[in-house]
């Protein structure tokens, strides 16, 4: 297996990106979640890899490195990124896939909308809505946002497994203006879904203390694919790639994708 991670300097250990490439026909871009790290993606990339995809995870940019660098960071230099890195693997693979978590799925299905030729996309807990509180803090984040500056935002009940809990590598912090960053990234995603015409599989847990059941059924609603399926988690949080249940949201992942791996995307 080629490594898993390359060396980024200033980057956290196991933050890295990772990058599991072969010349496998099939490539598969994972996108991670808001203040996270590809370390939630990691068993699944490695999954992936056996089943016989490359697969890049890249660590977007402001995370895995410090508070203050993702405090500068905006959604336009995540999407940036996300962009590069599925071209890269446009001009390398024969086939390519998008998978992402959390806010990752709102970055995947803006990349869906604007690339219809990719063979699958799939949506992990996509962060694709906020709530009517979030909306009006996100909108009002230049008056508040300066006076409080850095706030903590994590949440146990987002792993409810205790060891992968304390391995994750988040910041587990936000400010104002990142706060609206998300939200408005959050909108771009969800107006995409009505532009996406790739297979899609939304994959969701009942308990996710950050996205209500009803977000995902209205995303199922609102995809203009002709392919798609909404398939429940049980057991796990959000973070559903390292939680309790995340063996079928593996297999869900890879048998969506190989079941597209021949087609012409």
């Amino acid at each position: 297996m080629p490594s898993a991670t390359t060396g980024e300097a200033g980057v956290r250990p196991g933050a890295e990106t990772i990058d599991m490439q072969e010349g496998n026909s099939h490539g598969i871009l994972l996108l991670h979640g808001f203040g996270d790290t590809p370390q939630t993606l990691d068993l699944l990339s490695r999954y992936l890899f056996e089943r016989g995809f490359d697969v890049k995870a890249p660590l977007l940019p402001g995370h895995g490195t410090s508070v203050s660098a993702f405090v500068q960071s905006r959604r336009k230099d995540w999407l940036a990124c996300a962009r590069q890195e599925l071209a890269s693997l446009q001009a390398t693979h024969e086939r390519v896939s998008v998978a992402g978590l959390s806010m990752g799925g709102a970055i995947a299905a803006i990349l869906a909308a604007e690339n219809p030729q990719l063979c699958a996309l799939v949506l992990i807990a996509p962060y694709l809505e906020v709530s009517a509180f979030q909306r009006f803090a996100s909108a009002s984040h230049w008056i508040w946002g300066p006076l409080t500056g850095v706030r903590k935002s994590s949440s146990p009940r987002s792993i409810l497994n205790p060891e992968e809990r304390a391995r994750n590598l988040g910041y587990g912090v936000y400010t104002g203006r990142l706060l609206y960053e998300l939200w408005r990234l959050a909108v771009q995603g969800r107006y995409a879904l009505r532009k996406i015409s790739v297979p899609t599989l939304l994959l969701q847990s009942r308990s996710d203390p950050r996205i209500p059941p009803v977000v995902a059924e209205r995303a199922l609603d609102a995809l203009a694919s002709r392919e798609k399926k909404l398939e429940w988690v049980e057991g796990g949080g959000h973070i559903i790639t390292v939680d309790y249940g995340r063996d079928k949201v593996f297999e869900e992942v890879a048998n969506w994708i190989a079941a597209r791996s021949n087609s012409k995307c």
